[in-house]
């Protein structure tokens, strides 16, 4: 289902605002991938030290409401997803996901507390969410934006505590790194001496390697064209089709076919951009926009996926 154009824009302005303003979680009991303790039970109450302060759970939480996508695709990956009530509307990973109508971009406190959650996580406040709930002693994690990896193997990890899925967690991290290290493992130098274009939407925003997404790509050795981009230091900026053109990239990564309907086939098809080098030698990737925009486990996916182009690029 694609979403509209405003919406669209609404969600990209909300996206890029979290991830300039979010810090780093950490938890008490943070390990990245292959350090976490094994345990096949966790006793509660626990305390964790999160974004949004200390929190302390009496005992494990067994009606939780999920208002941020990825915290939904971590929470089912650890096998919490029974605990989870209620998610948010873009919660639509995995299949059997509590689904409901709650807004992540503009959360209605009252609506999440008819749910009589145990534990709400969530990974922005634009308002007074946070303060909300305090009020109505619901207790909370956020779980904001990855900046790297690190943060994502400490978040999954810290979802591992919060629910009694420690181990869960630790082999989760553990296959994600493993799948990543395969991956940057099998591309060896291949990416030398390419570089790509990522597209946010059909009004070429993108994002420079400051970002999580950046952060992730740069690991296949790529050059971003957007780094040297007027607007670069926001970590997203809006570029145009002569400088796209310019820079001629060896690969094009549409992470906009969902909400913007972008093929290879319609970028072949834009002025000028029918000559490009990724275009000729298929180089032009079709991503999905909802793993593309999240940092939950999938993101190992789409790494391969943009690895296998670079491979069979160097092969060509």
């Amino acid at each position: 289902m694609h979403r509209s154009r405003s919406v669209r824009s609404s969600v990209l302005l909300a996206l890029i605002g979290s991830l300039v303003a979010v810090g780093c979680a950490s938890s008490t009991a943070t390990e990245s991938a292959g350090e976490a303790t094994s345990s096949a039970t966790v006793a509660f109450p626990v305390t964790i030290d999160a974004a949004n302060g200390s929190v302390t759970l009496d005992a494990q939480p067994t009606k939780i409401v999920s208002i941020s996508p990825t915290a939904t695709e971590m929470l089912f990956a650890i096998g919490a997803g029974d605990q989870v009530t209620a998610a948010d509307s873009y919660s639509n990973y995995p299949a059997d996901a509590p689904t409901t109508d709650l807004s992540a971009f503009e959360p209605n406190v009252e609506a999440i507390a008819a749910y009589e959650p145990d534990l709400v996580v969530y990974a922005s406040d634009p308002g007074d969410l946070q303060k909300s709930l305090d009020k109505l002693h619901i207790p909370a994690l956020m779980e904001p934006a990855a900046v790297t990896l690190d943060d994502v193997y400490a978040q999954m990890a810290q979802l591992g505590e919060a629910t009694g899925h420690v181990s869960e967690a630790a082999t989760q991290n553990d296959a994600l790194g493993a799948k990543i290290a395969s991956t940057v493992a099998a591309i060896g130098d291949a990416g030398s001496g390419m570089s790509y274009y990522y597209e946010l939407d059909d009004t070429f925003y993108s994002v420079t390697s400051n970002t999580f997404i950046g952060n992730v790509l740069g690991q296949l050795g790529l050059t971003n064209i957007a780094d040297q981009a007027k607007g670069a230091s926001s970590g997203y900026p809006q570029l145009s089709a002569e400088y796209i053109v310019q820079q001629d990239p060896s690969l094009i990564l549409l992470a906009d076919t969902r909400c913007c309907g972008q093929t290879a086939a319609k970028v072949a098809k834009r002025p000028g951009w029918q000559d490009l080098s990724a275009v000729g030698d298929g180089g032009v990737v079709e991503l999905d926009d909802d793993v593309a925009s999240r940092w939950g486990p999938r993101i190992a996916d789409l790494l391969q996926q943009v690895g296998d182009v670079v491979q069979a690029q160097a092969a060509a």
